[in-house]
């Protein structure tokens, strides 16, 4: 359960030995990730009663988030009764899109009745990295334009000017844009009622297969990018399919990083991150071939080098720098929890 999950939490933080603080009375707030906080929350916000029925009220948009978000809200505030609990949002930072980018082209009162909208997600992971980009160039959020590629199991990508973003691959769902490693990302809508037509799938049926079993796994069987470069590598009846599947997710990639060269104007820089983005060179390379001309251009030694730190991967005289930063989602809520607690 989450409190039994959470008891042990507390356990290994003040283990004699190996625990980090002495005492659970040491703790002097808790931060809380939350996926979806609808069009009400824009910033990290204290947990009180009516948050909760706010956080409530979204569980028809993020049906599988939502309620476990809040099971551990709950479960924190009974353990932790006497401090502050303070509650992150996944797509607050996407709150800065304007209207032309977060509607979709429907009947407008499916926005007003419903909330149809594009929210995006992977918040906490785009803004931690866009500002670290920033203070890895010497500079402020404020000052710089970046196209931040998150790319893990789940992937996005969002255009980020000076500190906001303006627009974002992940729609009203976690879906959309990106190839990712079940999820199927942009599709021609039509699809749907093609499949349901012609093979009488279900619309819980075509959920399923769009979002657990399309993507790169729909491809060619795998969902892990290692596995499909293991695939590859091994010349036999499986590597087709798998070198499909790679090109497809990069050529993806490279379309919407051009969508996104063209709504900032001026890009300072591109940021790699999570488990894909930090670690796979190749998808890297793919990525950004053939940008030259827009002023993208990677050093090869510099992206195929290993290391596990924040590093630039540009050439020298490339204009737009290239940035492979590790994310720090936990690092990203206890610092927006603390900024809430510092009043």
């Amino acid at each position: 359960s989450h409190a039994h999950g959470l008891c042990l939490i507390i356990d290994l933080l003040v283990d004699p030995e190996n625990g980090v603080i002495g005492d659970a009375n040491e703790i002097a707030g808790v931060g809380h990730r939350v996926v979806h906080g609808g069009e009400r929350f824009s910033d990290p916000v204290l947990v009180t009663d009516e948050v909760i029925r706010a956080i409530e009220d979204t569980v028809p948009l993020a049906p599988l988030h939502n309620p476990p978000n809040l099971a551990g809200i709950t479960t924190a505030m009974a353990l932790f009764t006497q401090v502050p609990h303070v509650v992150v949002f996944d797509t607050a930072f996407f709150q800065t899109m304007t209207p032309e980018a977060y509607l979709y082209a429907l009947p407008y009162a499916l926005y007003t009745d419903l909330g149809i909208r594009r929210y995006g997600f992977h918040g906490t992971s785009h803004r931690f990295v866009s500002a670290e980009c920033a203070r890895l160039m010497g500079t402020t959020p404020a000052k710089i334009n970046c196209i931040t590629i998150h790319l893990g199991n789940g992937c996005s990508m969002t255009a980020v000017r000076g500190g906001k973003a303006v627009d974002t691959s992940l729609g009203m769902t976690p879906l959309a844009g990106l190839i990712m490693g079940t999820r199927s990302g942009d599709v021609d809508p039509a699809i749907l009622t093609f499949l349901h037509r012609e093979k009488g799938l279900s619309v819980e049926e075509i959920d399923t297969l769009l979002n657990k079993e399309s993507g790169l796994k729909g491809i060619c069987g795998q969902n892990d990018m290692r596995d499909i470069h293991a695939a590859i590598d091994r010349a036999d009846e499986s590597s087709p399919r798998a070198q499909l599947a790679l090109d497809m997710a990069c050529y993806r990639n490279r379309k919407y990083l051009g969508e996104y060269l063209a709504v900032l104007g001026r890009t300072d820089a591109v940021v790699f991150t999570a488990g894909i983005g930090e670690n796979d060179a190749v998808v890297r390379a793919k990525t950004l071939q053939g940008l030259e001309h827009l002023g993208i251009t990677l050093d090869p030694a510099k992206n195929t080098a290993k290391n596990s730190e924040a590093r630039a991967i540009h050439a020298d005289n490339s204009p737009v720098a290239v940035w492979v930063i590790p994310t720090n989602e936990e690092l990203e809520i206890a610092r927006q929890t603390c900024t809430v607690l510092a009043g």
